[in-house]
């Protein structure tokens, strides 16, 4: 059996990485430049970041391919090899991952940044090739299982699960950002993004990002009231970013994260981790946290 779907199983509380772009910003990223252009560019950044989300505790680490899609590298030196640079992104996240063992990996599948039809130019059957084409890439380079990540409508989510499952059997987790409280900009509600998904066999089902810890918690619990025995995977954001001095701040600590996370956890998140503003120590006090006594 698959490792990730074997330790759902066992009853296992997984801690998952923080932030890829946020944090990598930090280490020296500049604005405009694409995350995923360090996987061929600066690999070192890349496994640097990855290496302390292992020291900190995770057990599942994504891959630095949240925009690599080739309809979002369109801007991106690399757009003409968007597979060649998720595959390479899986296998950077594989070495880091091989330091502890049962460490996981996840390809990180984000949205396109475009509008499907009939509010944009894109087509359903253009994104689902698009998601196909990653997936495929993040799978022969060796991931565990994929997270589509930070959806806001169902369109473009269902084209991503389609892209994907047409290409590879390893588990799915679908996770919506729900950046109007407890509803995506969109107006899609938990209750319905859990009963689709867990439907047509999503192996876990999410929110990341979004806006506040609290709300965080009112989405889990909208899922949980559902009553449907889906995993739950939770990935929430260090608070919600302002500018100081012309720098995006994140002000929750690792110590609020972490105390987040054990009521997450105690609600029936499976997978706990941090979305945007989460750094190595933010994963390290939710590890620390939500594995005390195991």
């Amino acid at each position: 059996m698959n490792q990730f779907l074997e330790r759902l199983q066992s009853g296992e509380v997984l801690v998952a990485d923080g932030s890829t772009g946020a944090s990598l910003q930090k280490m020296g990223l500049k604005p405009g430049i694409p995350p995923e252009d360090l996987v061929f560019d600066q690999p070192e950044m890349v496994l640097q970041l990855e290496n302390a989300f292992v020291a900190a505790g995770s057990d599942i680490l994504l891959t630095d391919t949240f925009g690599g899609t080739r309809l979002r590298m369109k801007e991106s030196k690399y757009a003409q090899r968007s597979a060649q640079v998720n595959t390479r992104a899986a296998e950077l996240a594989r070495q880091a991952a091989s330091a502890r063992a049962g460490v996981l990996v996840a390809g990180s599948i984000g949205p396109t940044g475009l509008l499907l039809k009939p509010l944009g130019p894109l087509t359903v059957e253009e994104a689902t090739a698009a998601f196909a084409e990653q997936a495929k890439a993040l799978a022969e380079g060796g991931v565990d299982l994929l997270v589509i990540e930070t959806m806001f409508a169902f369109e473009e989510a269902d084209a991503a699960f389609k892209g994907a499952r047409s290409v590879t059997d390893l588990p799915i987790v679908v996770s919506f950002s729900y950046d109007r409280g407890v509803r995506t900009m969109m107006g899609v509600k938990p209750v319905d993004m859990l009963k689709k998904y867990s439907e047509i066999g999503a192996a876990a089902i999410g929110a990341n990002c979004g806006t506040t810890l609290e709300n965080m918690e009112k989405v889990i619990q909208e899922y949980t009231a559902v009553g449907v025995q889906v995993p739950l995977w939770a990935k929430p954001n260090a608070g919600q970013p302002h500018l100081v001095n012309g720098e995006t701040v994140f002000d929750v600590t690792p110590d609020q994260m972490a105390e987040y996370a054990v009521k997450y956890v105690a609600l029936g998140v499976r997978v706990v981790g941090g979305c945007c503003g989460n750094l190595p120590e933010h994963v390290q006090a939710i590890a620390q946290a939500v594995k005390k006594g195991k």
